[in-house]
């Protein structure tokens, strides 16, 4: 091969090269962009949540918006991924852990998100505060105690006059709008007289499953998909395909039909 030839194949691979370099430093910059986008949007978010939060929700939110590109999300008119968190959200008083993962999220607020799953931890604490505004007026206070898939009342009763201390044990089930407690046995913690402790159960707690109406704490749309119960926590798993991105739809809370 010729100097010549040598000489214009080097400038052939230089070339290369140095398009090569621009390509990557074209690339470079725009996951840079598309990066400080990311975090943009996802303050924008954040902002949009704290400001349509319902008047008896408070606590910080924090967002993460999934996906490669948010550039190219923007232009396909949706978010793939938006991921939601609160260690320490209170809703009406009560406070929980919340994690909720929605996809197919629309940039146009008015369209239903494609998919929404979420995850709300509620304390001992918290599901006794729940509880005592399920039950009936008049009946007596009762403290709750998680175990494996399993959840205790222990409280007392005023029976004949003698205050008579027991405790309940209840199966924890979901229905779309609530959590059933399903009295399942109860034992007397008092000597104070001899009480029967099935009696115990409809005095105290009544003869039919407890409904913790749960949709009156959710934005309309949003059901109850399952419970899970461990010592820590009891965990409720929540679902909606229908829920948008409005003001009015994330103010306006569910009910229950049976409370």
């Amino acid at each position: 091969m010729d100097a010549s030839a040598r000489k214009s194949r080097r400038r052939g691979l230089g070339a290369f090269i140095v398009v090569a370099l621009v390509v990557l430093a074209l690339v470079g910059v725009f996951f840079v962009i598309d990066g400080g986008l990311r975090s943009y949007a996802e303050g924008q978010v954040e902002q949009e949540i704290a400001a349509n939060l319902p008047e008896t929700v408070t606590g910080d939110v924090t967002v993460s918006i999934g996906g490669l590109s948010v550039i190219v999300q923007y232009l396909d008119g949706s978010f793939d991924r938006v991921a939601l968190e609160s260690e320490a959200l209170t809703v009406e008083g009560v406070p929980a852990s919340v994690h909720v993962v929605a996809t197919d999220v629309p940039l146009e607020s008015s369209e239903p998100v494609g998919d929404l799953r979420g995850i709300i931890d509620l304390e001992p604490g918290a599901l006794s505060t729940l509880l005592a505004r399920a039950l009936p007026s008049g009946a007596p206070d009762a403290n709750v105690e998680l175990g494996v898939g399993e959840v205790s009342y222990s409280g007392s009763a005023e029976v004949l006059g003698f205050p008579i201390g027991y405790r309940a044990s209840a199966i924890p089930t979901a229905d779309t709008d609530a959590l059933l407690l399903t009295l399942s046995g109860a034992t007397v913690t008092s000597d104070a007289g001899s009480v029967d402790a099935g009696n115990l159960l409809t005095l105290g707690l009544g003869d039919q499953p407890v409904r913790i109406c749960v949709a009156e704490y959710l934005s309309e749309g949003v059901t109850l998909a399952g419970v899970n119960v461990t010592p820590e926590r009891a965990r409720l798993t929540l679902q909606s395909s229908a829920l948008t991105l409005t003001r009015e739809s994330l103010t306006t809370l569910g009910s229950c039909g049976n409370g």
